[in-house]
């Protein structure tokens, strides 16, 4: 995990190596593709290429039409403006219709760290993931969007695609083969299972190996997928850990955290607890920073783990 590498980067990569082998894939921008590197799929498709402007809502709807017309378009524009701005065409035009769109949500999470709290998107998974026919995808390293991208590509339907800003973690090497809707275990344990997505993957690998040294056995668990949730496999880490912890570049409420809870709730309750943004909105400043000001640094997992590794023995499991 000593390695970063900038995911706009990895994301323009991929972009260009998808248009290279299906003809049928165009790209779209709300005049953001300098900062989410889609311009790279400008530069080798000209004339697959569109810029729609500073309209987000255009942005939804020019793509809903090249999907109506047998195209796989993926629209470009920061996170924060789908789940704002471009809402409604989102949930009409799009979802309603179940056209084939791709939404590509860039500077997810704090990425885009000194704009504030209007540009933060800390409450995108939750909106979105409530929509009907939606798929929610957060890849969680450059690794991750380039194997993922193919599988948006082909996935029928809507999809979003949430994108961090800034350099990450290279987590996976070419043996990484994520599915859609199927979380991987990167890291065994029995204690609990940390449950986590995008940036916090590579801060619940590094809790894992601290709790290891304080005697906690901790499974680490990528939901790289929010929606379809791999509710199998997470019913079954319950089952065999009996607590758990969920980590996320997003708000508590309504997120990863809220769909794990929902599903266990229903069906195999366990002690729970969510690291991420509590109910409020974050201030600008330093991208790490806010990261640890708000609650999703290393030690806040490692904390929240012993909490509920307690809670679980106090209810008589082992």
């Amino acid at each position: 995990m000593g390695e970063v590498v900038s995911m706009r980067k990895a994301y323009g990569e991929a972009l260009v190596a998808l248009g290279q082998a299906n003809e049928r894939v165009v790209a779209l921008s709300a005049d953001v593709s300098n900062s989410d590197f889609s311009y790279m799929f400008e530069e080798a498709f000209p004339s697959r290429f569109f810029n729609v402007g500073i309209a987000e809502q255009s942005l939804v709807d020019v793509a809903v039409g090249f999907a109506h017309s047998g195209y796989i378009p993926f629209a470009n524009t920061f996170a924060f403006l789908f789940a704002t701005r471009a809402l409604e065409m989102i949930r009409t035009h799009l979802c309603y219709g179940r056209a084939n769109v791709k939404l590509m949500g860039a500077y997810a999470g704090l990425s885009d760290s000194f704009d504030g709290p209007t540009h933060h998107a800390i409450t995108d998974i939750a909106i979105l993931r409530s929509l009907p026919n939606m798929t929610v995808v957060v890849p969680s390293d450059p690794v991750a969007v380039a194997k993922l991208l193919p599988q948006v590509a082909a996935w029928e339907g809507p999809v979003y695609l949430r994108l961090n800003r800034n350099e990450v973690p290279v987590l996976f090497d070419q043996r990484y083969a994520p599915e859609i809707g199927k979380a991987i275990t990167l890291r065994e344990g029995s204690d609990l299972s940390i449950l986590c997505c995008g940036l916090m993957v590579s801060r619940s690998l590094a809790a894992a190996e601290r709790l290891a040294a304080e005697g906690v056995s901790a499974r680490v668990i990528e939901v790289h997928t929010i929606k379809p949730l791999d509710r199998e496999g997470v019913l079954a880490a319950a089952r065999e850990t009996g607590a758990f912890v969920t980590a996320e570049e997003h708000s508590i409420v309504g997120g990863l955290g809220g769909a794990i809870a929902e599903l266990t709730a229903e069906l195999h309750p366990v002690p729970i607890a969510r690291v991420g943004i509590s109910d409020r909105f974050a201030e600008s400043g330093p991208y790490e920073t806010l990261l640890e000001s708000y609650g999703m640094g290393v030690s806040r997992i490692v904390e929240t783990a012993h909490a509920v590794v307690r809670k679980k023995r106090e209810r008589g499991h082992a």
